[in-house]
């Protein structure tokens, strides 16, 4: 039965229809040579009536022929992704993606599967509005480049530790410029090792330096309190995509994500409760985490199916062609209680990968038929990281054998040594400064390993601090770090102390050189790792 009540239109509908009565309608092919809209040409009265994408678009993800596009629309709109093989778009292909919709922020992504190795890809993202369908947003451009399947050299760039500490984006000094330096480096991709925001972490307007200047921020609500709710945990996603350097960056350079502490709270595990931290009125950890563990798989571009968002894995592996596999680690949803960390035998309590994700480790491992295995962790290995005056945040616990979580550890160097798996190199942040560590059976306490090496690095635009202090139960040898002890607490970006990693893997020799480069991307240690034969 036909409805008598009136037809009720909200205002961007009643102008929309209103400015297409008066016949202001132009029609117009948004994208040249392409077959998108041909058939549906756009209705464009004014660029509030179309989709915007305020933040860009980012890539991510990237494995084999497959790779994972992000972008977020103002609205309810649908997303549409065009790539080709040329800057021109010349023969592009189409794909339609899902509704960017309310119950995600907006956010969408989608996989563009089956691509041709070592080739140099332009994407570009397209909202169409799901009210009016022949309504588009302006198109964002991105690209990327596929991993080859042999004979080229792959570059990519690590680091972690983003606007913390109350360090924000200060248009004064170029904003989190870091992100600039590395993307002109022209990496295959970038591993961000964790702590991506700091929900924990405000921002204030200013902040008085040392010597008496001012570093001052841009700020939102959002970031001028501790994040609770989930509105707020995206909102410090957001912040951070205020950053032009982020947003070129994004376009530019894929992202293999993972997460740290600060993405939740400071120091977190599952069960805790914040009962003596008065900024929060929530005090459970596990509602925190729920909230911004929604928030970090909304705004990276991580793959998941659609609708999959609570069965999605933060831990997962991507194949780089025949040089290199990663294996991005999960510390922080298996993990048991910060303790004094000294059980001397496995238990839920020394749990930090948990058994599900060690095992998955352990199988990925021994498949991988690449040379190197990077293994990315958000938390280092040797160095002594506390949480409180008698608990760990780490595995470290001090000198002596392997003890609590150090037990997961030692399970998985014998694993690695008596299965004879070559070419494992950890990547690591974290501490706010950058380190290579040598792990030498000889000189451990637990010594039933092979030789590996550790490399840290950052912070990315946050406060500078360390050194931490390494114990001896694997080994670890310091070969390099980037401050000398006793350096004051929480430098300014604007001391010059922030630094990334950078990894080139020759792709005739197949040696893999490691750098350490710091906020201008001059390189501060460097070192070459041939391959085990």
């Amino acid at each position: 039965m036909e409805s008598n009540r009136p037809l009720q239109l909200n205002r961007r509908q009643f102008l929309l229809r209103s400015t297409i009565t008066a016949g202001g309608i132009i029609a117009t092919n948004l994208v040249s040579k392409s077959q998108v809209f041909a058939q549906a040409p756009a209705i464009i009265t004014s660029d509030k009536m179309r989709p915007a994408i305020p933040y860009g678009v980012a890539s991510g993800d990237i494995s084999k022929d497959s790779i994972v596009i992000w972008s977020r629309s103002d609205r309810p709109a649908k997303m549409i992704v065009e790539y080709s093989t040329s800057e021109s778009f010349r023969n592009v292909q189409r794909v339609v993606g899902p509704n960017a919709l309310q119950n995600s922020d907006f956010t969408a992504r989608l996989y563009l599967k089956n691509l041709p190795p070592d080739q140099q890809l332009f994407y570009r993202v397209i909202f169409q509005d799901l009210d009016y369908k022949s309504t588009y947003s302006a198109p964002v451009k991105g690209t990327f480049r596929t991993p080859p399947k042999s004979g080229r050299d792959v570059f990519f760039v690590w680091g972690g530790d983003t606007a913390g500490q109350g360090w924000g984006i200060n248009p004064d000094f170029g904003g989190m410029k870091i992100y600039e330096t590395m993307r002109q480096l022209h990496p295959d991709f970038f591993i961000h090792s964790g702590d991506n925001i700091y929900a924990d972490g405000p921002i204030q307007s200013e902040v008085t330096l040392d010597d008496g200047t001012i570093w001052k921020n841009i700020t939102t609500p959002e970031k001028s309190k501790v994040a609770e709710t989930l509105t707020e945990y995206r909102g410090n996603y957001i912040y951070n995509l205020l950053d032009d350097n982020i947003k070129r960056f994004n376009a530019e350079v894929p992202i293999l994500a993972q997460w740290d502490d600060h993405e939740t709270t400071n120091n977190w595990y599952p069960g805790e409760f914040l009962l003596n931290d008065e900024r929060y009125t929530v005090k459970d950890v596990n509602l925190l985490a729920k909230r911004a563990r929604q928030a970090f798989l909304e705004y990276l571009p991580i793959g998941y199916e659609t609708n999959a968002l609570d069965k999605a894995k933060i831990y997962r592996s991507f194949k780089h062609g025949s040089l290199l596999d990663i294996f991005m680690l999960d510390e922080r949803t298996y993990r048991g209680p910060n303790t004094p960390n000294r059980q001397p035998v496995p238990s839920k309590e020394t749990e930090m990968l948990g058994r599900t994700q060690i095992q998955w480790l352990k199988r990925q491992l021994l498949s991988s038929k690449a040379t190197w295995k990077v293994i990315a962790s958000d938390m280092p290995l040797g160095l002594i990281i506390r949480d409180g005056s008698t608990d760990f945040e780490a595995w470290a616990n001090g000198d002596g054998p392997a003890l609590g979580r150090e037990l997961e550890i030692a399970d998985l160097l014998r694993f690695i040594k008596n299965k004879n798996i070559q070419n494992v190199v950890w990547l690591t942040a974290d501490v706010h400064y950058a380190a290579a560590h040598y792990y030498d059976p000889a000189k451990a306490q637990f010594t039933d390993f092979k030789p590996f090496w550790e490399f840290v690095a950052g912070p990315l635009n946050s406060g500078t601090f360390g050194p931490n202090q390494l114990e001896n139960t694997f080994g670890p040898q310091l070969v390099f770090q980037s401050l000398p002890p006793g350096t004051k607490a929480n430098r300014p970006p604007s001391e010059g102390l922030q630094f990334f990693g950078g990894v080139k893997i020759d792709g005739n020799t197949k040696v893999m050189t490691v750098t350490l480069r710091n906020l201008v991307g001059k390189i501060v240690y460097s070192v070459d790792l041939p391959p085990e034969k």
